[in-house]
């Protein structure tokens, strides 16, 4: 399903599960309607762009080739570049910052603190629209305290690794069926797969570091094997206004300048020339 706003000067392709027309106003009543959030990725830190809809959170993932547009009815984008919101457990997103509120030290397992404390983040207050997902989602990894009617939460080691453990269970049970490839693997390096794939969610220090040691894995060939994975993306955030940012990550920066420029010629010489053949189709038939 896609979406038109009036005044846009250009649009951008998103694919998305349950899709809802967006709320871009901080202010708005979100109930019901999809809502791009502001977010640190849990594994850098980097201001990143989620997709907030009917109650499920996703990772926007930018791919792009280097020449194409998308014609859409009778408007045609240059810009030919897709996203793809897919799914997110919202506890690897949660996870750095509940670590960071219980303020940790060697002999002392932190701080209790509510929700509104531990999700009240300076410059990012798309984390505000997560309490209810926070709520529910913490209590896997969480120790919890009542008082009254006040709920107060504290990151537990134990349960993190527990639910980490059950999160590499699972991608060892997938990969086979994804690549048929992995049935001549042995076990260990679908292991090591699975805990690379996590680790690209993951900080270093503690999480990444607990589950190789538990695994008795190398955390340096994890990483490595990490980063040999093709994967889309992720939407890093400019700031956003009615439109969706182009993201780009790192491993783009190299060829980044050429494929503009080439980019840019083709739009002034090709698709301009097209949009504007259907503008006089439309005029026309009106």
């Amino acid at each position: 399903m896609g979406c038109w706003w009036e005044g846009v000067d250009e649009c951008r392709l998103l694919i998305a599960p349950d899709f809802c027309p967006f709320v871009t106003d901080p202010g708005a009543n979100g109930d019901g309607s999809a809502r791009l959030l502001s977010l640190r990725h849990p594994k850098s830190g980097v201001r990143t762009s989620f997709l907030l809809s009917n109650g499920l959170l996703q990772e926007l993932h930018w791919f792009k080739q280097s020449y194409g547009s998308w014609f859409l009815g009778n408007y045609v984008s240059e810009d030919g570049s897709l996203y793809i919101a897919t799914p997110i457990d919202p506890v690897f997103i949660m996870l750095p910052i509940f670590e960071e509120a219980r303020m940790k030290k060697v002999d002392d397992p932190g701080k209790f603190r509510q929700l509104d404390e531990i999700l009240f983040i300076n410059d990012y207050p798309g984390y505000q629209h997560l309490f209810s997902i926070a709520e529910n989602c913490m209590q896997v990894v969480c120790e919890i305290k009542e008082i009254g009617s006040s709920k107060f939460f504290r990151l537990d080691d134990m349960k993190v690794l527990v639910w980490l453990y059950y999160k590499v269970c699972q991608l060892k049970q997938t990969l086979p069926a994804l690549d048929k490839n992995y049935a001549a693997r042995e076990q260990k390096d679908t292991l090591a797969d699975a805990v690379s794939i996590l680790g690209e969610y993951l900080k270093d220090e503690p999480w990444l570091k607990l589950l190789c040691n538990h695994f008795k894995l190398n955390l340096l060939e994890a990483k490595r094997m990490a980063s040999d994975f093709e994967v889309c993306a992720t939407a890093i955030e400019s700031p956003i206004g009615s439109n969706l940012s182009q993201g780009k990550n790192t491993r783009e920066k190299k060829t980044a300048t050429n494929v503009k420029q080439a980019k840019k010629a083709k739009v002034e010489t090709e698709s301009r020339n097209i949009k504007e053949m259907f503008t006089r189709a439309s005029r026309r038939k009106n």
